[in-house]
């Protein structure tokens, strides 16, 4: 697709303020596409087709990827060929009529209160590495920000005396607040352990490992796995559980899912909705298990 690629990709950056993960997507996506058209003898963005795109929409079900990833690909090809029409780059759009295949939404799991609370109390020692386990499990469940926000919260992000914090992702920024379990845990955070770990070190970031580095996904995987374990909580527990949680408790206790939405930094209310479907779940059930007369 010749010189069309690195100029979509600075219009996403720049004009669309697309956060970094998803230009990294939509890259990854079309340069496979431009490595299959290549093969096939496709150099010039003007000579593709339906044809050739839907063969490529073939290609990737053959290769037994999954239909969410299929799915991304359909979509990064729709934004891309929307916007080389509309830069009259090319003269018709090859993408226009291209269908994504069904996707079926799974619930997300979610932890009640009490496995919420058991898993977060895990952490109740003074060493550095428990006092900061704590401060970010509380933070991530006060919040519900993702762990990749979580990791990546700089000391200047947070504050403490007006308790917020401020995530940005891309040319996007969101204040979200927080509750005073969670402040408490950050002050004893910042009081007792991260000094420790940091070992005379500098760092701009908020939580750091024992090495005194930034903290990493792997991690944070890893500990609250093993948190989930000694709390003796069953279910498949993933870095997301806290923030699925975080959601599904706020709408189940009432919220708003306009705030909800912004607090979670989704950009279609329609994510936030499964939230209210999986809380209208949760009273079906409890009604079917527990009403004298169902």
């Amino acid at each position: 697709m010749g010189l069309e690629l690195p100029q979509f990709i600075d219009y996403l950056k720049e004009t669309k303020n697309a956060s970094a993960s998803t230009v990294s997507s939509y890259q990854r996506d079309l340069k496979k596409l431009e490595t299959y058209l290549s093969d096939h003898g496709i150099l010039d963005v003007e000579h593709i087709t339906a044809t050739n795109l839907n063969s490529y929409i073939l290609y990737l079900e053959k290769q037994g990827l999954s239909t969410a990833t299929v799915s991304r690909s359909v979509s990064s090809m729709k934004t891309f060929f929307h916007y080389a029409c509309r830069k009259n780059h090319i003269a018709e759009d090859p993408a226009e009529t291209l269908k994504a295949p069904h996707i079926e939404k799974k619930m997300p799991g979610i932890l009640t209160m009490e496995e919420t609370v058991r898993l977060i109390e895990q952490p109740s020692g003074d060493s550095p590495k428990e006092l900061r386990d704590r401060a970010m499990l509380e933070l991530l469940y006060a919040t519900g920000i993702r762990v990749s926000e979580l990791i990546s919260l700089k000391l200047q992000n947070v504050n403490l005396a007006m308790n917020y914090i401020i995530c940005r992702d891309g040319g996007r920024e969101r204040v979200i607040p927080f509750g005073n379990c969670a402040r408490q845990s950050l002050e004893r955070y910042l009081r007792g352990g991260r000094d420790h770990l940091l070992k005379g070190q500098e760092s701009e970031y908020l939580f750091v490992n024992c090495s005194g580095s930034v903290m990493s996904r792997q991690g944070f995987w890893k500990l609250i796995k093993q948190y989930a374990s000694k709390a003796g909580i069953n279910a498949d527990i993933t870095p997301h559980t806290l923030r699925h949680s975080f959601a599904a408790h706020l709408v189940q206790n009432g919220a708003d899912l306009k705030s909800v939405q912004e607090m979670m930094g989704h950009s279609d209310i329609s994510t936030t909705q499964m939230y209210l479907n999986l809380n209208s779940d949760r009273v079906q059930r409890v009604y079917h298990e527990t009403h004298p007369r169902k």
